[in-house]
């Protein structure tokens, strides 16, 4: 008994998309490997989807009339929660390539398509479904499966800082909640030379394992590249490089990194695609640290890193943290966000980093209820003490 070919939706308005991939894939197609649908928008998509239950992977343009692709990926797990997606996406578009992951999509390429990359993320996310239904088919597995994420969760958990650098009068404190038994978020903070400190916070795309094992690949080379280079640009420009080399699964991280000279008060930092970090001042006022045009690791090699440098007076904290604060979602499909985060401060400024962590948290644990959490949470704070020496 042979095995059915692979059936592949293709969904974009494009109307030479259809003969395009079909041109492109007809060797596939003949020798009974691939199976081709197509489908001009989501509202069509979720025809085909709810017809056909054989349909194996989705590949899905963003921009699309009626519905666009971002909508359609959260569609996607209430037909059948075992079909993979890969999102066609702008070059350099990181924010709706980032949304995207956290809605669930496997993976993404980028216009203009080149169809051998194409076919290898194809490839790549097949093998990945063949292999998942492989487990779901043991009962057996599924437990093993289960005590070996229990322990990649203690594993992971155990290489992330419990006890923090402190100085005279600054304070870090940083905690992080994955999502699943293994999160792709991580914090660090690395002591260097003549009253420095290195501050960074990351996130992984996807989730699960294979986030959790390129993000412990990260730490390290972060944490490698952070002793060796004091300026940030130059420490994310390493890591990018040393990520390039090996990263087969084409997946990608956001890191802000700074580095804290406890001298001057000066943060010096480089952000490659994360969320902006606040400068939190005594009153509870609050504002955003400027861009430095970086992007996420991993994504293309070669890049050099913008720098930024502000001061942190007398009582203010850096308050960084990944997108499962402010994407936190509650029932009513409202996020938590930016301003919310900001009127936590403005109702009870922070006294100390830890303070700051805990009621921020706090706050998104309330917004979202009994929900299930989404996406990790993690944050980071350095708080310069109001009385200096």
């Amino acid at each position: 008994m042979t095995e059915r070919p692979n059936r592949i939706l293709v969904v974009d308005d494009e109307p030479d998309v259809q003969p395009l991939f079909s041109q492109r894939m007809r060797r596939d197609i003949r020798a009974g490997r691939l199976e081709l649908l197509f489908a001009g928008n989501g509202v069509e998509a979720l025809e085909v989807l709810n017809r056909d239950p054989d349909i194996d992977m989705v590949v899905t343009d963003i921009n699309m009339p009626q519905m666009d692709g971002l909508t359609l990926l959260e569609h996607i797990p209430k037909i059948d929660s075992d079909i993979r997606a890969i999102i066609i996406s702008a070059y350099g578009d990181m924010k709706n390539i980032r949304t995207a992951m956290n809605r669930g999509a496997f993976d993404f390429v980028t216009k203009p398509l080149d169809f051998d990359d194409l076919r290898v993320t194809i490839d790549r996310t097949l093998n990945h479904l063949k292999e998942w239904r492989e487990a779901l088919a043991s009962r057996d597995k599924l437990v093993a499966l289960q005590n070996e994420l229990d322990i990649a969760h203690h594993m992971q958990q155990s290489i992330l800082p419990t006890q923090f650098a402190k100085g005279n009068d600054w304070e870090i404190f940083a905690s992080m909640e994955p999502a699943r038994n293994v999160g792709g978020d991580f914090y660090d903070v690395v002591p260097l030379e003549d009253g420095h400190v290195g501050i960074a916070i990351a996130d992984v795309s996807d989730k699960g394992v294979p986030s959790a094992l390129f993000m412990m690949s990260t730490r390290t080379m972060l944490k490698g590249a952070a002793i060796g280079l004091l300026d940030p640009g130059d420490v994310l420009k390493e890591v990018n490089a040393l990520l390039q080399e090996g990263n087969d699964t084409g997946m990608f991280v956001t890191v802000f990194y700074g580095v804290y000279n406890s001298n001057t008060g000066e943060l010096t930092y480089a952000n490659a695609g994360h969320n902006p970090p606040l400068i939190v001042r005594p009153d509870g006022s609050s504002v955003l640290l400027p861009m430095t045009g970086g992007i996420a690791l991993g994504v293309i090699p070669e890049f050099d890193f913008s720098e930024n440098t502000v001061k942190l007076e007398p009582g203010d904290t850096a308050f960084l943290y990944t997108d499962g604060v402010t994407e936190a979602a509650r029932s009513d499909e409202d996020f938590f966000g930016l301003e919310r985060l900001r009127d936590i401060f403005a109702e009870t400024p922070p006294k100390s980093p830890k303070e700051a962590n805990d009621v921020t948290f706090a706050a998104v644990h309330a917004f979202v209820g009994n929900l299930p959490q989404t996406d990790d949470i993690t944050c980071l704070a350095l708080t310069r003490s109001e009385k200096t020496p």
